[in-house]
């Protein structure tokens, strides 16, 4: 039995072992100026200042989420006290204070009786205050008075991610200094550093993905990495996709020219992909608004269509439902009014014709015949399909515009009670099929021509059709796949498309 009972217990502790490992972002969390990346005026500053003796009594350190503030925070309070610094080691006059659970006046008081304490074993107590912006006013009011005269021996560093909460009477007693998102190559070659640490097999592209996906933080781009790696395991940009949840390239070039055609048949037949694929809209949204703005960045020209569908596109990630926003901005796109035809002369070269410009022509006289809104019970007391379902479709255009989007697709039939909509995809079928969608139809109907209606959304196979050869083909195979291009998104957050292979 002792043998059995040996191996037992190995295997426990191997398990144990294994479900204990230390995140990355921790275990390659910086312990000194020299490893921070992206923030070099920062530390160097800070550096200086500590060989020179200007020690200051309080530091605001603000910006964005895992760009090193808290980090930066920690080597401070070792570097001023001569300390080594060593994660998971805490030293007692070194006190981290999590704002978003002490922001009560009550903690900030005690805080102020116990810094006229001084330190126990270093030169320097020092106060870490993390997310100093979700202090309440009164725990304000109450640090302040510390602050303008603190004891020789303290020091406070505030890190917060929205410095423009903070009262400028805090601001203005601190040394601020702003961290700014860390760049994508620079972030990309130090996930490649640690990558190797790890042995993770990750491709140069990849690498790309993960830093551009992290916007500006390294430790959200590292806790990708950490989703993905494993020792000996290859990671390539489809895994990466996939992880992301986001379009291949070729799907995104596809867009695009379906909406430089105007043709809605191809774009929504790539739209319902994408959807069976998982992939998120709010993705899609980032990734065309950024292959869309280099167009317009390399155009002579300015197209209105283009810049308001840019516009929409950037409102696709708040909006509640993102998926049917950016069917709906894509659908206005396509749907733009005609633009000026483009011809060649014998000179071959390009000229615009205008659209002719039609005679006037003398109104008759109208009828005298009194308007009665479509839309009223009263204007009939039927429901004929062929008159009224351009009224029903201003309706839900008012009312539901999501709706909109799949009924103006929709070919309506109408037998007895039964409204049936027949739709080329099933991604309308579906949202017309919804319960709160139907109601919303039924309703519009029922309360303009007191027509009690079933609804009833259908595939017409007819009228579905797969996607074209030459979508299909660019869809296996990318013509770019040999070419990396990091872009800038209309968000600013550098957004990147690459290429790859399928």
């Amino acid at each position: 039995m002792a043998p059995s009972s040996n191996k037992n217990s190995s295997a426990d502790e191997l398990t144990r072992k294994s479900t204990t490992r230390q995140a990355l972002y921790r275990k390659y969390r910086s312990k000194n100026f020299d490893e921070v990346i992206g923030q070099a005026a920062i530390t160097t500053t800070l550096q200086n200042a500590i060989k020179g003796g200007r020690i200051s009594h309080a530091y605001l350190f603000s910006g964005p989420r895992g760009v090193g503030k808290t980090s930066v925070a920690r080597i401070l309070a070792h570097q001023v006290n001569q300390l080594p610094y060593q994660d998971d080691q805490p030293h007692l006059d070194i006190i981290e204070i999590d704002a978003a659970s002490n922001r009560r006046i009550d903690e900030i008081r005690d805080l102020r009786e116990r810094v006229h304490l001084a330190p126990i074993a270093a030169k320097y107590k020092v106060y870490i205050i993390d997310e100093a912006h979700m202090l309440t006013r009164e725990a304000f009011n109450a640090l302040l008075k510390t602050l303008e005269e603190p004891p020789s021996h303290v020091i406070f560093i505030l890190a917060t991610t929205e410095a423009h909460k903070l009262p400028a009477t805090i601001i203005s007693r601190t040394q601020h200094f702003s961290f700014k998102p860390i760049g994508t190559n620079e972030m990309a070659a130090q996930l490649g550093t640690i990558a190797r640490r790890e042995k993770f097999k990750i491709t140069p592209a990849a690498l790309e993905l993960l830093a551009e996906a992290g916007e500006g933080s390294f430790r959200d781009a590292l806790s990708l990495l950490d989703q993905l790696g494993a020792p000996g395991q290859s990671v390539d940009e489809p895994e990466v996709l996939r992880l992301l949840g986001r379009p291949r390239r070729a799907a995104i070039n596809e867009l695009v020219a379906a909406l430089e055609t105007a043709d809605h048949q191809p774009m929504l037949q790539i739209l319902e992909q994408l959807a069976e694929q998982g992939v998120d809209p709010t993705g899609t949204a980032k990734q065309l608004a950024g292959e869309l703005r280099q167009k317009l960045l390399a155009s002579e020209s300015v197209e209105d269509w283009l810049v308001e569908l840019l516009s929409t596109l950037v409102e696709v990630p708040a909006s509640l439902e993102p998926a049917e926003a950016l069917e709906l901005a894509l659908l206005n796109a396509v749907a733009r009014p005609a633009q000026a035809s483009t011809i060649k002369d014998s000179t071959d070269e390009e000229v615009v014709e205008p659209p002719p410009i039609a005679e006037p022509v003398e109104p008759d006289e109208p009828e005298a015949t009194e308007f009665v809104p479509p839309s009223s019970p009263v204007a009939k007391d039927k429901f004929e399909l062929a008159d009224d379902w351009p009224a029903v479709l201003e309706q839900a255009k008012s009312q539901a515009p999501a709706l909109y989007t799949a009924l103006r697709l929709a070919t309506p039939a109408l037998e007895a009670d039964i409204l049936t909509l027949s739709f080329a995809f099933q991604l309308h079928q579906k949202k017309v099929n919804s319960p709160a969608a139907k109601q919303t139809l039924e309703t519009i109907i029922k309360d303009g021509w007191g027509t009690q209606l079933k609804v009833k959304g259908v595939i017409d196979k007819a009228r579905a059709r797969p996607a074209s050869s030459a979508s299909t083909a660019s869809t296996q195979a990318d013509p770019e796949a040999d070419s990396l291009a990091a872009i800038n998104s209309i968000f600013g957050g550098g957004e990147v498309l690459e290429s790859e292979r399928n």
